[in-house]
């Protein structure tokens, strides 16, 4: 081997090696020093027993959704709260007769014990101007809330709910109760989503690994952290708070809604409230079906880009930086084996098998084997082309697109 190759052989290995120990510093960084976001809790404690039971209003925004609107509307009506419950389907210019479907479930009983249950269909007006049809429809139920029977004033909590979340008996009396004993203003559950097929075992773990990592539950729940967030097919809200925070015209022009909520409570006007967020288990799951790589991609890159606030900058580190913690590791440790350079291969394994560690219970609470861990790198790689896709997307005047309509003048 000449001087030149053994120079050029070794300033590769320098090279590697640095990068190497930069990707293990922070991996050591989020395992050890990011609030414990890699593990699979809060989870919503059992049902505490309160005096008296708050009514609380549903409000179901619904576009497209016939397949499964009935089933989560019945859900609702035969839910076992012992307070009074109105279920809002908001029917969002629906085109494959959602509300009619909604409309024929208002049959549902409660079981005993439980309180009076009522279910309206509203039409969602029309779109204005620099609103996600999300939000346009949330405010429409929102706003028919306060016309509630016996001409009470608005109940005490808003539980705004997705249209493909079903929700388990119990769950909306654990989270009154939570919200009760906790003075919360919102109190909020990650729904279990559907991981079935190749692509959904790796990647749905990794999507809800990759939220905890942008916001760790354990600072979302910390009063005194700013960090704030929340999911969106599952909020439980305090009337009162969102009035006094402006309601929501206040983020009407957020594509990413929940965490927008989220960050109005806790830090914006009216507060600062009380916010928490949880794991859901079993109490809320998501009809949605991810076993096609294209409905997980579709899901993504509607809002990544605007995750990044649009930002072109942003993206660039993004990249950049997925790279470093997710690439070099598993390329590195390849290179230290083939190369014989042992202490690159120490580092880079070490980083690799500490990113496999913090991916190992998040996989365990979705019953997928725990050797899947080792491919974390893979789903890294996915969701950055992803998070690429959803930038090309909105350069080409189709960002947000979803059901049908693209969203140009709204935010993150």
């Amino acid at each position: 081997m000449s001087r030149a190759s053994v120079a050029a052989f070794q300033n590769r290995a320098i090279h590697m090696l640095i990068l190497s120990v930069a990707a293990l510093a922070g991996w050591i960084y989020l395992a050890f020093f990011r609030r414990g976001f890699w593990l699979p809790t809060p989870r919503l404690a059992p049902t505490r027993r309160l005096c008296a039971w708050p009514d609380v209003c549903v409000v179901i925004p619904a576009r497209d959704e016939a397949a499964t609107i009935a089933r989560v509307a019945e859900a609702h009506l035969r839910s076992d709260y012992p307070g009074n419950v109105r279920v809002i389907v908001v029917d969002d210019a629906s085109s494959d007769g959602t509300g009619g479907i909604a409309q024929r479930a208002a049959g549902a009983r409660p079981p005993a014990g439980a309180g009076a249950r009522t279910l309206d269909v509203v039409t969602a007006p029309a779109l204005p101007l620099g609103w996600s049809g999300k939000l346009n429809a949330l405010a429409a139920g929102v706003a028919e809330a306060k016309d509630v029977v016996r001409e009470a004033e608005t109940p005490r909590y808003l539980l705004l709910a997705d249209a493909d979340i079903l929700f388990s008996p119990d769950t909306l009396s654990r989270l009154v109760s939570k919200a009760e004993a906790d003075n919360l203003a919102l109190a909020s559950l990650m729904a279990r989503l559907d991981a079935r097929g190749a692509p959904a075992s790796l990647l749905i773990p990794a999507f809800i690994y990759f939220f905890q990592k942008l916001y760790p539950f354990a600072a979302v729940n910390d009063p005194s952290a700013r960090t704030a967030g929340a999911a969106g097919g599952c909020m439980l809200v305090r009337a009162d708070a969102l009035n006094a925070a402006g309601g929501i015209d206040a983020i009407k022009s957020a594509l990413i809604d929940d965490c927008a909520l989220a960050a109005l409570l806790k830090n914006g006007p009216g507060g600062p409230w009380r916010i928490w967020l949880g794991h859901a288990g079993d109490a809320a799951t998501s009809l949605r079906d991810n076993r096609s790589l294209s409905s997980i991609w579709s899901m993504v890159s509607r809002t990544a880009f605007a995750q990044l606030g649009r930002s072109w900058l942003l993206l660039a580190a993004c990249v950049l930086g997925m790279a470093l913690i997710y690439l070099i590791p598993p390329l590195a440790a390849l290179t230290g084996l083939i190369d014989k350079q042992t202490v690159l291969f120490v580092v880079a394994t070490s980083a690799w098998a500490l990113m496999a560690w913090t991916f190992a219970p998040t996989l365990r609470d979705y019953g997928k084997p725990i050797l899947l861990a080792i491919a974390l790198p893979v789903a890294g790689v996915l969701y950055t082309a992803m998070t690429i896709t959803s930038a090309l997307e909105h350069a080409r005047g189709a960002g947000g697109r979803w059901k049908g309509r693209t969203y140009t003048d709204v935010k993150a």
